[in-house]
C-alpha cells in the first residue's frame, strides 16, 4: 500500500526535473553547437557577440509576462508556460532545416534565419524564468530542488551530445625542426548541425509533454474557477490544512501534513521574506546569475583553451555536470542561513576572479602547457559552478516560503543580474579584445 504513493512521488519528483530541463536547454544548446555553424554562417566568430546581444534583448521576456499578466488576468498561468513551451519547441524545431539561410542585409549577407530563431528562443528562455519558478510556489520546497536539478540537465545535455558530435577535433601535423607548423588537421562532426537541433527540440518536446503530465498526475493543479492552483499543494502557505481533504492519496499532501504537524522551524514568514534577509538572497541570485550567466562564460575559451581542446571540453561538461550534482547535494543538506550562503559566495567569486584573470593573462597563463595547469583550471570550473548553482538553489528554496510572489522575485532577479553581467563582459570582450586568443597548433609561449 505505502508503495504506491512512494511510487508517485518519485514520478511527480522526476516530471518536475524534466519541466525544469526545458528552461534555458534551447539558448544553452545553440552555444554549444557555434563551434559547428560558425563554419557555415557569414558573420563567422563574430556570431558569439551577436548571440550574446540577442540573449540580453530576451528580457524582453520580462515585459511580455508583465503585459500578459496584465492584459489577459483571466488567463491561467499554465497557458503563460504552454505558451513558452511552444515557442522553444518550434523555434529549435525551425532551427534544424533553416540555421544555413542566408539573405542580404544592407547589402551584406548575414544569418537571418539562424538569428532571428535565436532571438525568439532567447525570448522564450528568459521568459521561463518569471514563469516556470512562480508556478512551483504552490509545490512543497523539495520539489524546487528537482526544478534546479532539471535545470543542470538543460545544460548538460546539450554539452554530452555536442561531446558525441565531436565538435572541435584536430589533430597537429608535426613540424619540421626550424619550420611554422603546419595548418591543423580539422576532423568532420559524426552528424550535422541540423540533426543536433532535432534532438535538442525532442529534448523540449519532453519537458513540455513532462507539464502536462505534472497536470495530470495531481488533479488539485488544475482548478477550473480560479485558473490557478489548489491550495492543497502549498505545502508551507495559509490554507494548506484545508486542502489535505481534497485528495487522501497524494504524496505531495502528505508533505503537507508532515510540515504542519512538526514543530515550527525558524523559516521566515511570507511577509518578511522581502525585507532584509529577502533582499540579501535576492542580491545573491543576482550576483550569481551575473556570474554564471553572463561574466564567466563570456571568458571560458580564453581561459581553457590555452591549455589545450581537451581541457577546454572537459571544463564544459564536468561545469554542466557540476549543476545537477549541487542540487542533488541541496536535496540532503541545505543551507538555511544567509551567511553561510554569503560564505559559499565569497568562495565562488573568488574562485571566480582566478578564471577571469586566467582569461587576461591569455594566451600565457601559468602552468600552461602542462598536466597540472590542465587539471588546475577544470577544477576551478567544476568546484565554481558547483558552489554557484548550491548557491541559487539553496536562495531559491529559502524565497520558496514567500509564496509566488517571491519566487516571481527570484525569476527576475536570476533575470536582471544575467542581463548585467552579459552588458558588462560585452565591451571588454567585444569591443576592446581585452582577452586575446591563441592559436591551434601554434605555440605563442616560447621565450
Amino acid at each position: 500500500m505505502a508503495a504506491a504513493p512512494l511510487r508517485r512521488l518519485v514520478l511527480t519528483h522526476l516530471l518536475v526535473a524534466l519541466f525544469g530541463m526545458g528552461s534555458w536547454a534551447a539558448v544553452n544548446g545553440i552555444w554549444v553547437e557555434l563551434p559547428v555553424v560558425v563554419k557555415d554562417l557569414p558573420e563567422g566568430w563574430s556570431l558569439p557577440a551577436y548571440l550574446s546581444v540577442l540573449v540580453a534583448l530576451g528580457n524582453l521576456g520580462l515585459l511580455a509576462v508583465t503585459l500578459w499578466r496584465r492584459l489577459a488576468p483571466g488567463y491561467s498561468e499554465r497557458a503563460l508556460i504552454r505558451a513558452v513551451q511552444g515557442l522553444s519547441v518550434v523555434g529549435t524545431a525551425l532551427l534544424a532545416p533553416l540555421w544555413p539561410c542566408v539573405a542580404p542585409v544592407a547589402g551584406q549577407p548575414h544569418s537571418v534565419a539562424f538569428l532571428a530563431l535565436a532571438a525568439v528562443l532567447a525570448l522564450a528562455c528568459c521568459a521561463s524564468n518569471v514563469t516556470f519558478l512562480p508556478f512551483l510556489s504552490h509545490l512543497p520546497p523539495a520539489f524546487l530542488r528537482s526544478f534546479f536539478l532539471g535545470q543542470g540537465l538543460g545544460a548538460l545535455l546539450p554539452c554530452v551530445l555536442a561531446l558525441g558530435q565531436g565538435v572541435g577535433r584536430l589533430e597537429c601535423p608535426p613540424a619540421p625542426a626550424n619550420t611554422t607548423p603546419g595548418p591543423p588537421l580539422l576532423f568532420p562532426e559524426r552528424f550535422p548541425a541540423s540533426t543536433f537541433f532535432w534532438v535538442l527540440a525532442a529534448f523540449l518536446a519532453t519537458s513540455a509533454a513532462a507539464f502536462q503530465g505534472l497536470l495530470l498526475l495531481l488533479p488539485s493543479l488544475r482548478p477550473a474557477a480560479t485558473g490557478g492552483l489548489g491550495p492543497g499543494l502549498q505545502g508551507d502557505g495559509p490554507g494548506g490544512e484545508a486542502g489535505v481533504a481534497t485528495e487522501e492519496a497524494s504524496p505531495l499532501q502528505e508533505l503537507s501534513r508532515q510540515a504542519a504537524e512538526a514543530p515550527p522551524r525558524p523559516e521566515p514568514k511570507a511577509g518578511r521574506l522581502l525585507s532584509l534577509r529577502g533582499a540579501c538572497l535576492l542580491g545573491l541570485l543576482a550576483i550569481t546569475n551575473a556570474l554564471t550567466n553572463g561574466v564567466l562564460p563570456a571568458v571560458q575559451s580564453f581561459s581553457c583553451l590555452p591549455y589545450g581542446r581537451l581541457a577546454y571540453h572537459l571544463a564544459v561538461v564536468l561545469g554542466s555536470a557540476a549543476n545537477p550534482l549541487a542540487c542533488f547535494l541541496a536535496m540532503g543538506v541545505l543551507c538555511r542561513f544567509p551567511a553561510g550562503l554569503g560564505g559559499l559566495s565569497l568562495l565562488g567569486l573568488l574562485l571566480s576572479v582566478y578564471l577571469i584573470a586566467l582569461a587576461v593573462l591569455s594566451p600565457c597563463p601559468p602552468l600552461v602547457g602542462t598536466s597540472a595547469g590542465v587539471v588546475t583550471v577544470v577544477l576551478a570550473w567544476a568546484l565554481c559552478l558547483g558552489v554557484f548553482s548550491y548557491v541559487k538553489v539553496a536562495a531559491s528554496s529559502l524565497l520558496h516560503g514567500g509564496g509566488q510572489p517571491a519566487l516571481l522575485a527570484a525569476g527576475v532577479a536570476i533575470q536582471v543580474g544575467s542581463l548585467l553581467g552579459a552588458v558588462a563582459m560585452f565591451p571588454p570582450a567585444s569591443v576592446y579584445q581585452v582577452f586575446r586568443s591563441g592559436q591551434d597548433c601554434v605555440d605563442l609561449c616560447d621565450p
